[in-house]
């Protein structure tokens, strides 16, 4: 049986992070419906690494070795009907109703892009977006027109973290994001030889002239600027219920593109591994009890428990 959803997470040495992820998702969201791969960059912590990856064997893990090629071949193997990307700082602290989400993509058709666990009515109360309702087997479903977004969140219609999109839709524009010219993609891609030996600087200019994304920042940033700039090709609406999901920006290990984080030496990738060999892991029950109000929070959500 093929499963509905195939949730793609990335993870970059933070093993205790990416633990709470799975945990999280598998007690909130119905695990026979969804198939993980698990993008694996492979620097730190390969032992902790292990011990989180013999915990969901269900898991299929991907050791990265060219992140555009191992990304595009993940996505051209999935057959189910959805992918969920995930990043491993996620945690989900509420139920997903996954057969309301189903029925809203049915219902609705062509016009969703997608639907979203980042929002709900409250978080966006201040936004200044207009907030539309559709009724889903008796229950309130609310919709925003993307391409109208008064906030960096409600106008970023593509991003990584907590955001259903049907498989298609993904495979569509990623094409479109990226040139279908033989030569540059012979020449020009993450994995020629030519582009490897660029300095850092012109090699990021190469690829984003071409499309052509290497990271997780720029597999969301690179589609997402396409979808905004072409927003007249695709579904205009982005569906949401309930805020389910929210990062947890404690630390940062991607420094090719500039995130904030909320974060001190207490909390560095080398000292959370540690408390992981320890026995500590996230403590997702205290997340849950004290719900974000928004797509992203900090530490004061951050607690480790002994188990």
């Amino acid at each position: 049986m093929v499963a509905e959803v195939a949730n793609i997470v990335f993870t970059k040495n933070r093993p205790l992070q990416l633990e709470g992820y799975l945990r999280s998702l598998y007690t909130q969201f119905p695990r026979e419906l969804i198939k993980t791969y698990i993008i694996f960059k492979q620097e730190l912590f390969t032992e902790q690494y292990t011990d989180v990856f013999n915990q969901y064997p269900e898991a299929i893990v991907i050791r990265e070795s060219d992140f555009h090629s191992d990304i595009l071949g993940v996505i051209e193997q999935v057959q189910s009907k959805y992918i969920l990307f995930g990043v491993d700082d996620v945690v989900f602290f509420d139920k997903v109703d996954f057969a309301l989400i189903d029925k809203t993509f049915e219902k609705v058709k062509d016009d969703i892009f997608g639907f979203t666990l980042r929002f709900n009515p409250v978080s966006l109360e201040n936004s200044n977006d207009r907030i539309d309702t559709l009724q889903i087997d008796g229950q309130n479903v609310y919709f925003l027109d993307w391409t109208k977004g008064k906030t960096p969140h409600t106008k970023y219609p593509f991003e990584l973290c907590c955001t259903f999109y049907r498989t298609s839709l993904v495979k569509e524009f990623l094409h479109n994001t990226m040139s279908d010219n033989k030569f540059a993609q012979k020449f020009f891609s993450p994995e020629s030889s030519l582009v490897k030996i660029l300095p850092w600087k012109m090699r990021r200019k190469v690829l984003k002239r071409f499309g052509f994304f290497f990271s997780p920042n720029t597999l969301e940033s690179w589609p997402c600027r396409w979808c905004q700039r072409n927003f007249g090709k695709l579904p205009p609406k982005m569906f949401f219920q309930e805020l389910c999901a929210s990062a947890i920006q404690v630390n940062m290990v991607n420094t090719s593109t500039k995130n904030t984080f909320d974060g001190n030496d207490e909390l560095t990738v080398e000292v959370l591994n540690e408390k992981f060999r320890q026995g500590y892991r996230l403590d997702t029950d205290y997340v849950s009890a004290n719900k974000p109000s928004g797509p992203g929070c900090g530490r004061d959500y951050f607690k480790l428990i002994k188990t």
